[in-house]
C-alpha cells in the first residue's frame, strides 16, 4: 500500500510541474510585455511625432517578441493633454489558451500602460 501512495504522491507532483510549465511562461511573457508597454507610452508621450499607428506597430512587434498572439484590433492607444505635456495611454487585451491533459483553459490578459507626461 505504502508502494501506491508513493507512486501517486509522484505522479501529482509531476502533474503540477508539468501545469506549471504550461501557464508559467505566459504568466512571464504578459508581465515583460507589460515593461515594454511601459517603455513605448514614454517614448511616445515623450515624441509627440510619432503617430498612434507607429506606437501599435511597436506594440505588435515587442508582442510577436514574447509570442503574445496580439492584433492591432486588440491594441488601444489614446494620446491624452496638450502639447508639450503629452501623456499616452497604452492597453492591450489578449488571451493564450492552455492546454492540459484532460483539461483545456484560456488566461485572458489586460496589460496596460499609461505616461502621465513630464
Amino acid at each position: 500500500m505504502g508502494t501506491i501512495k508513493a507512486l501517486v504522491g509522484i505522479l501529482v507532483i509531476v502533474g503540477c510541474v508539468y501545469a506549471a510549465f504550461q501557464i508559467i511562461p505566459p504568466e512571464l511573457g504578459n508581465y515583460a510585455f507589460e515593461d515594454d508597454l511601459k517603455t513605448i507610452a514614454m517614448v511616445g508621450g515623450a515624441n509627440p511625432h510619432e503617430s498612434e499607428q507607429e506606437m501599435v506597430s511597436a506594440i505588435i512587434k515587442k508582442a510577436r517578441e514574447h509570442d503574445i498572439p496580439l492584433t492591432p484590433e486588440h491594441v488601444t492607444v489614446q494620446r491624452i493633454g496638450t502639447p508639450g505635456v503629452m501623456a499616452v495611454y497604452i492597453a492591450a487585451d489578449y488571451t493564450v489558451p492552455v492546454n492540459l491533459p484532460g483539461y483545456s483553459f484560456t488566461l485572458h490578459f489586460t496589460p496596460s500602460s499609461g505616461n502621465k507626461g513630464f
